[in-house]
């Protein structure tokens, strides 16, 4: 099954020098029966899209824990065998899984990640995701400049030019 994994820069670079992501067990985010239900409509496609947002949402707040990272968004989309998964879906996330055990890196088959150009844009949405979560109108809005950028898409004989 094709899971999302939200990360950082320097994770990546942690990722691909260790071989693996993790250790497990690891959020992730993929087309679950929750996520299923709150999108009524939708194809398989639009699904993945919800749940490879969400993942950028979570690598927003990995960064906000890092003020060291590039301000950039990074989500790994992995191969996983689906008994490795197991459903974790939380209120706004219904994405939400559990990763039993660490990912080998050759299961990571693309990675999606902001352009620079982003960055102010990401780091003002990292730090402002606090007062976002707790209400703050001004401070979605910030947010939701952030996740108005597209994430590009990175093949996997990119990763190590990105982790840089």
């Amino acid at each position: 099954m094709r899971v999302f994994l939200a990360a950082t820069l320097p994770a990546l670079a942690q990722a691909l020098q260790a071989g693996q992501v993790g250790p497990g067990p690891l959020p992730g985010f993929a087309v679950t029966p929750a996520l299923r239900e709150a999108y009524a409509s939708g194809d398989a496609e639009e699904l993945e899209y919800a749940a490879l947002t969400e993942a950028a949402r979570a690598s927003l707040r990995l960064i906000a824990a890092d003020p060291a990272a590039p301000s950039r968004r990074v989500v790994l989309a992995a191969e996983i065998p689906a008994e490795q998964v197991s459903w974790d879906a939380l209120d706004g996330e219904p994405a939400r899984v559990v990763i039993q055990q660490a990912i080998p890196v050759a299961r990571v088959v693309a990675a999606h990640v902001d352009d620079s150009d982003a960055g102010p844009d990401v780091r003002r949405a990292a730090e402002a995701l606090g007062a976002a979560d707790a209400g703050d109108d001004d401070a979605r809005f910030t947010v939701d400049g952030a996740e108005g950028h597209e994430l590009g898409w990175y093949a996997t004989q990119e990763l190590s030019y990105l982790a840089e």
